[in-house]
């Protein structure tokens, strides 16, 4: 068989950050939830069963962390910046779908909490 498609998925990464528009989300921070899915070739990984054949997750982990804490207005522009940071440091990446929660967000309502996913694919040169 081919491999059509592969992807490394990370799920329900919770991280305490302080993104936002208000003072007081920057001054107190909120919980937010980081879900990841990278379409990346995994035909040499599957044959070789080396972890530098593929995306190591735990890297990635690493990045995300590193971005999260990075405060910005827009939960949008905490998406870019995880994005651009991992087109930088895995250029086969084919494609992200992200998608960032913020928990508790500031809007008066019950709930969940209030978020932005995005589905993003490399552009053919």
């Amino acid at each position: 068989m081919k491999v059509v498609d592969g992807y490394i998925y990370l799920r329900n990464l919770k991280f305490h950050a302080h993104h936002g528009v208000l003072p007081q989300e920057h001054a107190t921070g909120n919980d937010y939830v980081v879900n990841l899915r990278i379409g990346y070739p995994l035909q040499d990984a599957m044959m070789s069963d080396a972890v530098d054949d593929t995306l190591n997750y735990a890297e990635v982990y690493q990045l995300v962390k590193v971005e999260m804490k990075r405060p910005h207005a827009l939960i949008e522009r905490v998406a870019a910046s995880i994005v651009e940071a991992l087109e930088k440091a895995y250029p086969a990446i084919q494609t992200i779908d992200i998608d960032i929660l913020k928990c508790n967000p500031p809007m008066g309502a019950d709930g969940d909490g209030a978020g932005v996913e995005l589905h993003l694919k490399k552009e053919q040169s």
